[in-house]
Parts: C-alpha cells; sequence; structure tokens
C-alpha cells in the first residue's frame, strides 16, 4: 500500500486545525481509495501532498565481473555491429 502525505489547508491558522494537520501526517491507504478531504481528528479540510519519491543511488559505476554476479550478460564492441560476449 502507499503511503500519502496531508497538511491542512490553513496551516498557518492553528486554532483552526489540530496539532496533527498543521504538521502534516502520513497515511498509508489502498491505491483504488479515495483522497482524504478532511482530518480524521479535527475534521478541518486537509490537501494532499505531493512528495519526492525514494530512489537508489549508485555511488560507482558496476564493474564486470558485478555486473556478472547479478546474472547480466557482459558484452564488448570489437567492430562496427560486432559485440563479443566477455
Amino acid at each position: 500500500m502507499p503511503i500519502y502525505e496531508y497538511i491542512s489547508e490553513a496551516p498557518s491558522d492553528p486554532e483552526q486545525s489540530c496539532r496533527i494537520c498543521s504538521r502534516g501526517f502520513e497515511l498509508r491507504r489502498p491505491i483504488d481509495r479515495a483522497a482524504l478531504v478532511v482530518c480524521p481528528l479535527c475534521k478541518n479540510p486537509v490537501k494532499k501532498v505531493i512528495s519526492r519519491i525514494n530512489t537508489p543511488k549508485i555511488t560507482k559505476p558496476l564493474s564486470v565481473t558485478d555486473a556478472k554476479k547479478a546474472g547480466f550478460t557482459v558484452l564488448e564492441r570489437r567492430d562496427q555491429g560486432v559485440y563479443e560476449k566477455l
């Protein structure tokens, strides 16, 4: 299930919203369910926040031995359109 982030539509006014939705909160919900429109605690309007995704960072290029250990076939270009398996 994906994690969605929500924040109060009036984050600058603490009297209108609870401390949870004024700072923002995460909620795990199925994809087929509609997005929240009100805070589950204080029932004030909230909006869904577009957040960054987590992507792995590759610190160095894979070596030939690392690629072979991972199950890839490593080819080296020998001529125009001719490749040799290493």
